[in-house]
Order: structure tokens, then sequence, then C-alpha cells
């Protein structure tokens, strides 16, 4: 079997030796960059599978990094940084990012998230190959399953991997209310823990991309004190 490879980028060269071999250990393969630059440069240059971020770094910090990745490429990006508040959260998850760790963090918990998110990102492309062609429409609102491209009146809706997901959860259990347990449980494939945040940033910036008024959800309605659903 072909090695996964895992782009580790952090400015604290102690950092990345301590995770490349651990990962190594998992058997997987580590590009190594110091810097932001650098790591957009080894992004291009090899098939780097998942990305692990610091976000403070010279040069270019990790925020930009994951918004020029996310223009491309839809791999598990992981934030692993010491600006660890729930703002700070917010705001890298906020720019694509699919997971965010604060320094200091448990190794051990980060090999496991890493799996998760690799488990998940081969399951969709699986996935995706399997489907035929297929679409569902709800009012404005089109997802072709084939090439998991979203219209909105006809207009494409660029969404993140996460946020196609949360979406395609909803539209495909029709009038079901979600909890916010059991969409990261869905969508993440792990359980649950502290994942409340991580959720409603998800879906926040996927209510701003299909809904023309968020108070006013047209599509994903907030069901007070339970959870989420789309209505048929």
């Amino acid at each position: 079997m072909t090695q996964q490879s895992i782009l580790v980028v952090d400015d604290d060269k102690d950092i990345v030796q301590m995770i490349e071999v651990y990962l190594q250990q998992e058997g997987y393969k580590v590009v190594k960059a110091y810097d932001g630059k650098q790591a957009l440069q080894l992004f291009l240059e090899h098939d780097i599978e998942l990305a692990i971020l610091d976000i403070m770094m010279p040069i270019m910090d990790g925020i930009e990094v994951c918004r020029r990745i996310r223009e491309n490429d839809n791999i598990p990006v992981m934030f692993l940084s010491a600006k660890s508040t729930d703002v700070d959260k917010v705001i890298g998850l906020s720019t694509g990012a699919d997971d965010y760790i604060g320094k200091p963090f448990s190794v051990i918990e980060l090999i496991a998230r890493v799996k998760a998110q690799l488990r998940r990102y081969r399951y969709l492309n699986q996935s995706s190959k399997q489907v035929h062609e297929k679409k569902i429409q709800i009012r404005g609102l089109e997802i072709d399953e084939a090439s998991r491209k979203v219209m909105l009146y006809g207009e494409h809706i660029n969404l993140t991997k996460t946020e196609y997901e949360i979406l395609y959860l909803m539209v495909t259990h029709l009038n079901r209310v979600f909890t916010l347990e059991e969409i990261y449980e869905s969508v993440w494939r792990e359980t649950a823990y502290e994942s409340n945040n991580t959720v409603m940033v998800h879906l926040a910036r996927l209510r701003g991309k299909i809904e023309a008024n968020p108070r006013e959800s047209k599509f994903i309605q907030n069901v007070w004190g339970v959870g989420y659903k789309i209505e048929s």
C-alpha cells in the first residue's frame, strides 16, 4: 500500500520532529515545512493527503496557507496552535480547516484525530466514485451527488468538504431534526466530544452561503433547544 503523505508545518522544529516520529510509527510519510511559504511549495510538489498547520509562522501564517490550499483542494486541514481560545478556533475553522487542536497537545489525541480525518476523507472519495447520476432538488437548491456540486437558483455554490457533508446529511433526511452531537458524529465519524463549537462554525458558514437571510432561513431551520433540520 502506498504511504499516505502528511504535511506538518511549524516554525518550532522540535515539535515537527516529534510529530514526525509518531506519524512515521503509524506508517505515514511526513513532509516537513517551517514557514507558510515553504509549506505551499511542498504542497504543490507532493501528493499531500492531510496538512497539520501551526498558525503563527514567519513569512506566511497558517490561516493564509489554509485559505490557499482551500482554493484548489479539499484535503483535511488541521490547525495545531498555541492560540486556543474559542475565538481563535472559530477563526481557524472559518478559513476552511476541518479540525483545531490547541497547544500544549496530546500526541496520542493528535494521531487519533489524524486517523479519523483520513478515514473520513477516504470514505468520501470512495463514495463519490460509487454514486450514479442523481440530483436532489429542494426549492431553488440542487445537489448533484456524482460531482458533489451544489447549485442555488442556477448559480454554483462553493462549499468546503465539511459544509457539503452537513448539507447532504440534512437533504437526505428531510424533516429530521439533528442535534449538534448527531451532526458531528455523522459527518466527522467519531464520538462527539466538546464538538458543539466546531459544528456551529461550519453550520454558520453553510447557512451564510445558501441562505439569502440566515435570520429567516429558507433551508436550514433551527429547532430551538433541539437542533437543525431541512423541511421537504
